[in-house]
């Protein structure tokens, strides 16, 4: 399984740092370049930053529901974690076990 990423430049060195090599700027609609990174990359999981994930709330819940493969992961950027933010691991988890792993 392989790794990508859609992230903003800074970002995207620390990925590079630690060995994803698929990293995507953040595009202007984000559905073709998901069908992208999954048919000529094979991802198994997609890093999105929260913010860029942010902008694309919608269609990323969209593309969720139809798709299990790529597992989208929203990770925060240099500036730390939205205070909005639902951590969507966590919630599959939930739905999958019954058991809520999120930190209070």
């Amino acid at each position: 399984m392989k790794l990508a990423a859609i992230c903003d430049k800074d970002t995207a060195m620390g990925l590079r740092l630690a060995g994803i090599q698929h990293i995507y700027a953040p595009p202007q609609q984000i559905l073709p370049l998901l069908e992208k990174i999954t048919k000529e990359h094979a991802a198994g999981v997609i890093f999105i930053t929260e913010a860029i994930a942010e902008q694309f709330t919608r269609d990323l819940k969209d593309y969720r529901m139809i798709h299990h493969i790529p597992i989208i992961v929203e990770i925060p950027d240099k500036t730390g974690h939205k205070p909005d933010h639902i951590d969507f691991i966590s919630h599959l988890i939930k739905r999958a076990v019954g058991i809520d792993v999120s930190k209070k």
